[in-house]
């Protein structure tokens, strides 16, 4: 069997290209394209001097900067820690470690209400949490602070399971290698360990980031919904389809839509830049 009749019956491992490829394209365009191309034609039902004024409204411009600021800040702190986590998870063996491991995923797999509620419960002023926080001045359930604490508790698992699949797979004679060179801890992994994770930290740092702006049900029970205070920009979405209003909310909904498009962009070259870097690694 020639070589290029070996590589087109590996491409056919799954049958009927044109079919498949059909149903692909038939699936994502119902699925995703569908109601994507709504949201836009929806809005199109404004005039752009009402569109503009609606997402340039002062309950929209703040709901911008808490959702965007919130966001960037809790994925910024969960890429910090996130490392810290993924680390020990790597290089350490101790009791328990699996169910640690096991925790990390909870977020993925807590529904977003039972969040909102139990972080809600537990920084309120009688909360667990909160009676200790209260005495030095510090609120967190109806604040800001609150959105942020959600934000950062849904985002952890998007740096850890992005981060940890690379610290695995991290040559340790390379360490080794560098520390016989008169490298000390801190260079090694500086110049070592820190340039082989930055495309998997900024990977996952764009993954928690896109996640916090569309989140909803964790926020809502926890933040207080105080209007141009604690109020995300999905609420204030959700404000206006209880008014039946869906021409503004959906142009609510653009604006996020267009973040999420530049992220999502953002993600794909991220991944390509890690999977190119890890090539030439290997090679």
């Amino acid at each position: 069997m020639t070589p290029k009749s070996s590589t087109a019956k590996k491409n056919r491992v799954l049958p009927g290209f044109k079919l498949t490829l059909g149903f692909t394209l038939f699936y994502l365009g119902l699925i995703v394209l569908l109601p994507l191309a709504a949201v836009f034609g929806k809005t199109f039902e404004l005039t752009w001097p009402e569109f503009w004024h609606t997402i340039t409204m002062p309950q929209a411009m703040a709901s911008y900067r808490l959702t965007f600021g919130a966001s960037f800040c809790a994925a910024l702190v969960n890429t910090f820690f996130g490392l810290i986590v993924a680390w020990v998870l790597v290089r350490y063996n101790f009791f328990g470690k699996k169910i640690v491991d096991a925790l990390v995923d909870l977020p993925f797999a807590l529904p977003t209400a039972v969040a909102g509620i139990t972080l809600a419960m537990l920084y309120s002023h009688n909360g667990w949490i909160g009676q200790l926080l209260e005495p030095l001045g510090i609120q967190v359930a109806n604040t800001r602070l609150g959105v942020f604490v959600a934000l950062t508790f849904i985002g952890l698992p998007f740096i850890v399971r992005t981060v940890q699949p690379i610290l695995e797979d991290l040559d340790p004679e390379l360490e080794e290698a560098a520390a016989s060179l008169g490298a000390n801890r801190w260079q090694i992994f500086w110049r070592v360990i820190l340039p082989m994770l930055t495309p998997a930290l900024l990977t996952g740092f764009a993954l928690a980031f896109a996640r916090a702006l569309g989140e909803y049900g964790s926020v809502i029970f926890i933040a207080g919904n105080i209007p141009m205070k604690t109020v995300i920009t999905p609420l204030l979405i959700m404000g206006e389809l209880d008014m039946f209003d869906y021409a503004k909310a959906t142009a609510l909904a653009v604006v996020m839509l267009v973040a999420s498009f530049a992220l999502l962009l953002t993600i794909n070259i991220l991944q390509w830049w890690t999977n190119r870097y890890n090539t030439n690694n290997l090679a």
